[in-house]
């Protein structure tokens, strides 16, 4: 693994992405929103093995991985108009499935590439497998843990443009903005379990998913990074002020304190 092939990869990467170029710009909007998202989780994954001590070679594979995370978003929002799996198909899969097709990886040697897929595959997940091998687990977790840490950015500073009028129902994935929190979120979420997505009933739901990701982080550096920048309190502030959201709040912060 070095930096020619990664380099080559990207090349592919946003030539493929480059097909996907749109005349509406709300369409393009959404396909350029996937493609940053891809180039800082890239730039996360790297950041986070360098605090682990991965040598050269493991950044860089670890890099190849979060290159093609999300390669399956870009057709599926072509074909549906939409980032919900569950209204269209299963992103990450679909993208294993593109990987296979095109031949991408076809350079690299069989169990390298099947790990690179099984991970891609493992990374929207609710739980992982626990029958993969400690390798495909330590770099899916690497993956999810980088994939969550840009996702808290983009959605962050989404709901500090949304307070001065700007919507984006992609990002938002359609839900209705209407009071309250749902039961099973607020259960879940006390319980320090990650939120069903199949449970979520409004935004408010949406954004107590997005703050119980902390449930599902795996390395301390991402835990540093997440208190660095703020997120948790941004997403308190786009959130209504009631007794279930800081008992949710209190018990996040306290699980947060304790991983550092």
């Amino acid at each position: 693994m070095d930096k020619s092939l990664v380099a080559y990869l990207k090349k592919w990467f946003h030539s493929y992405v480059k097909s996907y170029q749109s005349d509406d710009p709300e369409r393009q909007r959404n396909f350029d929103l996937k493609e940053d998202h891809t180039r800082r989780v890239c730039r996360q994954i790297t950041e986070i093995g360098r605090d682990l001590g991965l040598n050269e070679d493991e950044r860089y594979f670890s890099e190849i991985i979060a290159l093609f995370h999300d390669i399956g978003r870009f057709e599926q929002y072509a074909r549906y108009n939409t980032f919900l799996d569950s209204r269209s198909l299963n992103h990450a899969e679909f993208g294993v499935e593109i990987l296979r097709e095109k031949g991408v990886l076809n350079s690299l040697d069989a169990s390298s590439r099947e790990l690179i897929l099984k991970a891609i595959s493992n990374h929207n997940r609710a739980t992982l497998p626990r029958h993969e091998d400690e390798a495909c687990l330590f770099f899916s977790r690497l993956l999810r843990d980088a994939d969550k840490l840009d996702i808290w950015r983009v959605v962050t500073e989404y709901y500090q443009r949304k307070a001065n009028g700007e919507q984006n129902n992609a990002i938002e994935l359609d839900l209705p903005d209407t009071p309250g929190v749902s039961y099973e979120t607020y259960r879940a979420l006390m319980a320090k379990k990650i939120v069903d997505i199949h449970c979520m009933e409004n935004l408010n739901d949406f954004k107590l998913l997005q703050v119980g990701w902390v449930y599902d982080i795996n390395f301390v550096p991402t835990f540093r990074r997440l208190r660095q920048k703020g997120y948790l309190d941004v997403i308190r502030k786009a959130l209504p002020d009631s007794n279930a959201i800081r008992e949710i709040f209190t018990a996040v912060g306290s699980y947060v304190d304790e991983k550092l």
